[in-house]
């Protein structure tokens, strides 16, 4: 009997330490499944977003299988935490796994996804670490957790491995690899349960697409917002700002929303969010006369609450046990927070004609943000609450102005999974030009939009490269909130950036078609070549030389693409960085046309573009492609203002593709007030091209006086 008790209490205690499964997928729409594994916390990043599923959407994609190569997937319980296990195959590529900066291919690599502001390291902290990675087989994995996820992307090898890597002598075998091959991503969730989701597609971006649409849909901006942006100096006062919007017309620079840092505070850092009288004396009058010339305005916050606030001792009993700048940080999991927030903001903001927010310091570093050690009133750990602050502030002022029929387009630090629908665009203090463009390639994959905004720069040069590329990114923006800098602050340059910021406002309808098909399809609009229909790229790995100190192990070296990317669905994009003359472009299969000059560049092969002198962004469109165009105007138009449309034709493949428009302000358009208006081409008996759209397209129909034409015939 006293055996038997013994082997009784051996089997509990190995159950108690280690329970292994397989998941029990449940398909949930088409093409998406979820697991559960142990039991789920009652916080997680979808939750926090209230994702709605766009199911529509879904079925149009179709119903693909569930992914052979996860079907021996297993998640085990173990020490109150859960290890997740997803199968491999040999030449598999995955990304994704948050906002890197430095690699497009994750495979190989070891993350703890912990939201941070980024400090020059893929090592997962990061301001949008989503726990979702894409395989190019045509499936992803988003673990919904708010805990810090450490994920092994293919880098253990268990013993029991049905696909060990050979033993290798490294004094001998020259073949002989620091880094074995591995068979699985491998996660460690520090939580005793979490959901998983598995999304199916043909493709890496059918996948990705199927992600957006089960988190909403992409945001769909309002058109100002995809304007251009300027931010002002600290402590400007309201009269400065209209100086600085006289300038940028008067000086023929186009101008579409203004940013005030916190100087248009009373208090701040920590903030009383309401408007310095000194500087600001008659803040509507102020909006208003901004937006006589259609310019919106987007006004810097922090959360952290000053005693010099209105709410500060209202919000008390619903703050954390530490301060951020000495100022109480709220609790955004308990409505009395978020209620005293929405009636703050809307009394002195919103109501009167504030157009949105840049949210600031909710990533990071460790030493500004509270501690893991905080208590918050709420229940949740201090860790869950890091993980999902950002995201909560985005969800939360978003529905400030949803609730005013009013859209908005704002800036964010932190970000995570669920918040393809949120109206943010994330920004850092970081300041790598390449590595700004790796990450818009990253944004991609895991439902972000980011920004490589310009600030300064040492030379004209580099300053031309940065708006440059500012200008084809989800949001065009200058930061000059610490030195003044102006687009024309280098003469030498000034007149290619103001033709690089009119060219923006040109492809005002490509770019807003580009993002209805994000809010309707699930489009990213700026896509990793890796996405993109035709571009082929087989990894290759280069040899290291041995050191003793900095590569010990002779650890090769993984090639990338992540200097180039594509804007929509025809607009290839490869920037050049100062002191560059030369670079390489991967074309994808198919012709290519240089976009200012029509004319061919190449056919589904790596080409060179030479630039010995400044002058352009090199910008490739496809064969077929169709890019329409307004004249170069110094605002976005006005809601009903009519604008005359160019269409734009590259090559000679005939083609149609659907131009949308509505509004441009409000959500009018879920009402079914919108238009979409086929613009196709073909080839006349002749043989010559001939373009085409609907004679009647509707209300919401906002271009007039409309002409084609045709690029590389």
């Amino acid at each position: 009997m006293q055996k038997l008790f013994l082997s009784l209490l051996v089997l509990i205690t190995i159950d108690a330490h280690a329970q292994t499964s397989a998941f029990q997928w449940r398909q949930i729409a088409p093409g998406i499944w979820k697991g559960v594994i142990g039991k789920p916390e009652t916080i997680s990043p979808l939750g926090v977003a209230e994702i709605k599923p766009l199911m529509a959407a879904l079925q149009k994609l179709g119903s693909p299988v569930f992914p052979q190569n996860l079907k021996e997937s297993k998640g085990e319980l173990n020490d109150g935490k859960t290890y997740l296990r997803f199968p491999l195959d040999k030449n598999e590529q995955l990304f994704g796994l948050g906002l890197n900066f430095k690699t497009v291919q994750q495979r190989g690599t070891i993350k703890t996804l912990h939201v941070d502001h980024y400090n020059g390291k893929d090592d997962g902290r990061t301001h949008a670490p989503v726990p979702f990675y894409v395989s190019d087989k045509g499936y992803g994995v988003l673990i919904n957790s708010a805990r810090y996820v450490t994920v092994y992307a293919g880098t253990a090898v268990r013993k029991d491995s049905k696909n060990p890597p050979l033993e290798m002598n490294r004094n001998t075998d020259r073949n002989w690899d620091a880094s074995p091959y591995s068979d699985a991503v491998e996660m460690l969730v520090p939580a005793a349960g979490t959901e998983v989701y598995v999304f199916a597609g043909k493709t890496a971006l059918e996948v990705v697409k199927r992600y957006n649409l089960y988190c909403g849909g992409g945001v769909l901006p309002p058109k100002w917002g995809l304007g251009f942006t300027h931010r002002t100096p600290t402590l400007f006062s309201d009269q400065q700002i209209l100086d600085e919007v006289e300038s940028f017309e008067q000086k023929g620079y186009p101008l579409s929303f203004v940013g005030l840092e916190p100087g248009w505070q009373s208090h701040s850092y920590p903030n009383s969010f309401v408007w310095d009288s000194t500087r600001f004396p008659h803040p509507k009058q102020f909006l208003d006369q901004l937006l006589t010339k259609n310019i919106r305005t987007n006004l810097w916050i922090n959360p952290y609450v000053s005693s010099r606030s209105p709410i500060f001792k209202s919000i008390q009993p619903y703050t954390a046990s530490h301060t951020v700048w000495v100022g109480i940080v709220p609790d955004f999991n308990m409505k009395p927070a978020r209620d005293l927030f929405k009636k703050l903001f809307t009394e002195q903001h919103i109501q009167n004609g504030v157009a949105g927010y840049k949210v600031d310091e909710t990533d990071g570093y460790d030493s500004w943000l509270w501690p893991d050690v905080a208590r918050f009133p709420s229940g949740y750990s201090a860790e869950q609450i890091r993980q999902t602050y950002g995201l909560q502030f985005q969800k939360m002022s978003a529905d400030w102005f949803r609730e005013k029929n009013t859209r908005t387009y704002g800036l964010t630090r932190a970000s995570n999974a669920g918040s393809s629908s949120l109206p943010y665009v994330i920004y850092n203090d970081y300041y790598n030009h390449k590595d700004f463009i790796t990450a818009l390639c990253n944004s991609s994959f895991i439902g972000v939009l980011w920004t490589p905004e310009a600030r300064s720069s040492k030379t004209a040069e580099e300053w031309l490269r940065r708006m440059q590329s500012v200008c084809f990114s989800p949001m065009a923006m200058l930061n000059a909130w610490a030195d003044g800098t102006k687009p024309w602050t280098f003469p030498e340059v000034a007149e290619q950036v103001k033709e690089v910021m009119q060219l923006r406002m040109q492809l005002l309808p490509y770019l807003y078609t580009t993002f209805a098909q994000y809010r309707y399809e699930g489009t990213p609009p700026v896509r990793a070549m890796n996405l993109t229909e035709g571009f082929s790229f087989e990894e290759k790995v280069t040899g290291a030389n041995l050191h003793s100190s900095e590569n010990p192990y002779a650890i090769a070296v993984r090639s990338d693409i992540k200097d180039q990317y594509m804007l929509g669905d025809y607009i290839l994009v490869a920037p050049f960085f100062a002191g560059d003359r030369i670079r390489k472009v991967v074309l994808p299969k198919g012709k290519w046309y240089d976009f200012y000059t029509g004319k061919l560049a190449g056919e589904g092969e790596t080409i060179e573009v030479s630039q010995p002198n400044l002058d352009r962004i090199p910008l490739f469109v496809k064969d077929g492609g169709i890019i329409p165009m307004i004249p170069a105007l110094l605002h976005t138009p006005k809601r009903d203002e009519q604008i005359p449309l160019t269409v734009r034709h590259y090559g000679s493949l005939e083609n149609s593709w659907d131009l949308y428009d509505d509004d441009g302000e409000t959500f009018d358009y879920e009402k079914g007030i919108q238009s979409w208006t086929r613009l196709s081409v073909r080839k006349k008996p002749d043989g010559t091209l001939e373009g085409s759209l609907p004679t009647t397209q509707g209300k919401m129909f906002h271009y007039k006086d409309i002409r084609w034409e045709y690029m590389g015939r």
